[in-house]
Parts: structure tokens; C-alpha cells; sequence
């Protein structure tokens, strides 16, 4: 079992940035594939960026590419995503993945000025 905890959301304003993290508990990261997603109001949830632990390799959603990073720490067993030039588009609740079967219990991201 892994269980996943979000942190950082909240409100900026357009231009803005934020970082979230997603620790980990209750078993290592590092067969897992890691991936953050995210709901907007009234819309399904859509993949936003991965990254395979080992390798460190990173993928994202053409809408955020140049302006997410995902990154993962082995020390702290997380995964962050920094998130720059924030728009409005970008208001949702943000949702960590650890594979297919974990997931956290999401943390509210509002862009609005």
C-alpha cells in the first residue's frame, strides 16, 4: 500500500507560481511510475506530467509544457511540481499518482487576479 498526501495549492494571481508536493508513505517510490493530474470544474480529470523514477524521466501535457517541472527527491520519498506563469486555465484540483492504483486526495490550485 502507498498512501499520498498533496501540499502547496491555493490562490495566485495570473503570472504567479506555486510548488506542490506529494509525500509518500508507507512504501518506496521508486518502482513507480509518479504522475501528476488535475479536474477543473465540471471537466474529467487530464494528465498534466510523469516522471519515471529511475530514470528521471519527465513527460508533460502539451498545455503546460515550459511551465511545470516535475522533479522527484529519494531523500524525502516526494514529488513536486513547480508550477510558473500560472494562468487561469490552470484552476483545478491538482492530484498525485503513484502507478495506476494510488492516489492522493488532491489539493485545490485557483489562478485568479
Amino acid at each position: 500500500q502507498v498512501q499520498l498526501v498533496e501540499s502547496g495549492g491555493g490562490l495566485v494571481q495570473p503570472g504567479g507560481s506555486l510548488r506542490l508536493s506529494c509525500a509518500a508513505s508507507g512504501r518506496t517510490l521508486s518502482s513507480y511510475v509518479m504522475g501528476w493530474f488535475r479536474r477543473a470544474p465540471g471537466k474529467e480529470r487530464k494528465f498534466v506530467a510523469r516522471i519515471y523514477w529511475n530514470s528521471g524521466n519527465a513527460y508533460y501535457a502539451d498545455s503546460v509544457k515550459g511551465r511545470f517541472t516535475i522533479s522527484r527527491n529519494n531523500a524525502k520519498n516526494t514529488v513536486d511540481l513547480q508550477m510558473n506563469s500560472l494562468k487561469p486555465e490552470d484552476t483545478a484540483v491538482y492530484y498525485c499518482a503513484a502507478g495506476d492504483n494510488y492516489w492522493g486526495q488532491g489539493t485545490q490550485v485557483t489562478v485568479s487576479s
